[in-house]
């Protein structure tokens, strides 16, 4: 393992020990959501809390997809192995752009207490029934996590563009219902949630901005997994959700989650 690697690694398990919250979200922040034309945009992950977080530089051995997908197709986005930004693009022609990334499964074992308020704080309140119905409730878990991450950005202006609501096929997957570069304060944003192409009941959905983190707007997806967010104000926004399912019994974890996330900027008008 690389020190870069072991740095990251280390973020990850602090946050997850910490005394506090014990999420671990991840995100993607460009160093613009609007850029101009051929402005070379640092494409930077993210992992922490409330927008607050440690780089993740790119790692060629948890990197599953890491792409830019936009009017004229998909691309790779660039990048030098074990360094931070992860990446780097220019857009070449006005439109809305999805920076997309994805991981492939990371283990990591907690005790009963943090993984009970872990999943008290995710939502995953159905996974803490069925362990005190397999008497486990106060037995230590193994798990493995993968990262769903999107980032919607729009290039050269024109905030009609098409392309908010592609379908990209992450196993678990937010997608807007309308263009995040449309709204005004106090609109709603429909988001629908997907599991494996299919809409995902249940889940919850938490969306906040990097200026105002605190004050969180959360619901549960319905049957056609929609939810409805209400954006309260302008500014760069993390929507987030973490689905869990038993884990196969060759990964050798009791539990696998997946965690998917969707950042964009809402602008003031």
């Amino acid at each position: 393992m690389t020190p870069l690697r072991r740095t990251a690694l280390a973020a990850v398990l602090a946050l997850l020990a910490g005394p506090a919250l014990r999420a671990h979200d991840f995100w993607i922040e460009p160093s613009a959501f609007r850029p101009a034309i051929a402005q070379r945009v640092a494409v930077r992950l993210r992992v922490g809390q409330e927008f607050k977080g440690d780089p993740v530089p790119r790692d060629p051995g948890l990197l599953k997809r890491f792409v830019l997908v936009g009017p004229g197709g998909e691309m790779a986005v660039a990048g030098v192995p074990n360094t931070e930004p992860a990446g780097f693009l220019t857009l070449p022609a006005p439109g809305l752009y999805t920076i997309v990334y994805t991981s492939n499964p990371e283990p990591v074992q907690l005790d009963a207490k943090k993984f009970n308020d872990y999943l008290d704080q995710e939502g995953l309140e159905a996974i803490r029934e069925l362990r005190a119905q397999r008497g486990q409730s106060e037995a230590p878990s193994r798990e493995i996590f993968s990262r769903c991450a999107k980032a919607l950005v729009l290039a050269g202006g024109g905030e009609a563009a098409a392309g908010w609501n592609r379908e990209l096929g992450l196993r678990l997957e937010l997608i807007p219902g309308a263009n995040p570069y449309m709204l005004t304060d106090g609109q709603v944003l429909p988001v629908r949630l997907l599991y494996g192409g299919k809409p995902l009941q249940g889940a919850l959905v938490v969306a906040f901005t990097k200026e105002r983190p605190g004050l969180k707007i959360s619901a549960r997806s319905d049957a056609k997994g929609r939810v409805a967010l209400k954006i309260n104000r302008p500014g760069i926004w993390l929507v987030k959700s973490v689905h869990m399912i038993p884990a196969s019994r060759e990964s050798g974890a009791d539990w696998e989650s997946l965690w998917a996330s969707l950042t964009f900027e809402v602008p003031g008008r």
